[in-house]
């Protein structure tokens, strides 16, 4: 028999010997394909990281121990590739409205328009000139307090030359700053003025601190406010023709593309930026939404916008991409008898009240008896609904969300002022007082 045992002995040594090169050269390599898909799957890279780390120090150094989220969004960010650092955004000088003192310097916990103006200039200009300026803040809180400056702003703005002594809303006020806070203020807060005399609030459209192309462009960001039954355009875009192009191709769109270069290669259907915001086919890049817009659709009865016919030109650039130009105007002439039927009917139920109120049936507060609440919901729901869905293509709501409740609530409306008027013995039906 053969003796084996110094041949295996030697086996299991030339076995350790390789598996120990094997663990020093695969081990490393993993560890790098690792972190190489870590930064492919975070976009983030170690120059991208560098710079977000070197331009803001200190600032950075804390705030990693601190809201390290912050930090992690920062450095992703296109601010930070082009070296704009935490202090060129909330660094203020010493006694400057709103600010703090911090860590021996002044700073603004929240930038203002006018320090984003530093380098956005036209963007703040047409935002302040935009729905979004102070008629959206002014719709909620009304004109007053407002100061000499402000006021003629306002009333330089489409929307301000059509409301210009604007009341402050009596919903708001009746349900109280403990619920308006984070009701009508989280939306309309986006026009208010702040300390230091700028208007709005950037952020609500541009989230820090990443101030993404693509989450600024995605309709999901709109949808933070323009939901709901009064101003459902999120619902109505996702059930239209556009929205699904979105929803089943949208992930392969260009969502980083630079501003102003926009086309149909880059986004096959359009977002809600791409229609009032982007520069698209011959329309160029604004942040007024109203640019493209014809007609005051938030009002009870909306009227036309006084730039109406350049606005359908801006928007009509936009359309005619992807559309052709007979359906474009097919398309604006049907929308607008939409609209101007929508006024007749809001108009006949202001005409139903009409008896009840010069008899002095109906109080002078607002929103204290059912017939307030059920007129209300005729044009602020049903109407401006049936408008939004009409215009950006969304059958369900024109129908189900909009005619068919302004048909209901009009029945109901005539039948609450009939029994008011017959126990008033003011109805034609009405037996003669004392008989």
């Amino acid at each position: 028999m053969t003796d084996t045992s110094g041949r295996t002995g030697w086996l299991a040594s030339a076995r350790l010997v390789v598996l120990g090169i094997v663990v020093v050269i695969v081990v490393p390599a993993l560890a790098f394909i690792i972190a190489a898909i870590g930064q492919s799957v975070s976009g983030e890279t170690d120059e991208t990281a560098a710079v977000a780390l070197d331009s803001s120090g200190a600032c950075v150094t804390c705030h990693q121990r601190t809201t390290p989220g912050i930090i992690e969004q920062y450095s992703r960010s296109s601010m930070a590739a082009a070296n704009v650092t935490c202090q060129n955004c909330h660094e203020v000088a010493e006694g400057y409205p709103d600010s703090k003192e911090h860590h021996g310097s002044h700073i603004l916990t929240v930038p203002t328009t006018a320090k984003c103006a530093t380098c956005h200039e036209d963007q703040a200009a047409q935002m302040n000139q935009s729905r979004h300026g102070l008629p959206a803040y002014i719709a909620m809180w009304g004109t007053e307090g407002l100061n000499e400056e402000h006021l003629a702003l306002y009333q330089s703005i489409e929307e301000g030359t059509y409301n210009p002594d604007r009341m402050r809303n009596a919903l708001f006020e009746k349900e109280g700053p403990a619920i308006t806070k984070f009701a009508c203020a989280g939306c309309h807060d986006i026009g208010a003025p702040a300390a230091d005399g700028s208007v709005g609030q950037c952020q609500e459209c541009h989230l820090r601190h990443e101030f993404s192309l693509e989450q600024a462009r995605k309709p999901e960001t709109c949808n933070h406010c323009h939901i709901g039954p009064d101003h459902p355009q999120y619902e109505i875009y996702i059930e239209s023709f556009h929205g699904i192009a979105y929803l089943t191709g949208g992930d392969d769109w260009n969502w980083e593309a630079e501003p102003g270069t926009l086309t149909v290669r880059d986004f096959p259907a359009p977002t809600c930026a791409t229609c009032h915001i982007s520069g698209f086919g011959g329309a160029p890049t604004t942040h007024d939404v109203g640019d493209r817009l014809t007609w005051y659709l938030f009002a009870p009865q909306s009227a036309r916008r006084p730039n109406w016919e350049d606005n359908m030109t801006q928007m009509q650039a936009v359309c005619t991409e992807c559309h052709s130009r007979a359906f474009i105007e097919e398309f604006y002439v049907d929308a607008d008898a939409l609209v101007e039927e929508i006024n007749r009917r809001v108009q006949l139920s202001n005409e139903t009240i009409a008896p009840a109120r010069e008899a002095g049936l109906l109080t002078a507060e607002a929103f204290d008896q059912p017939i307030d609440f059920i007129h209300f919901d005729l044009w602020h729901h049903w109407g401006r609904t049936a408008k939004f869905g009409a215009w950006m293509g969304g059958p369900d709501y024109v129908q189900w969300h909009g005619a068919y409740e302004i048909l209901r609530d009009q029945a109901e409306l005539e039948a609450i002022v009939a029994e008011l008027l017959e126990k008033a013995g003011l109805s034609d039906d009405a037996e003669p007082s004392g008989s």
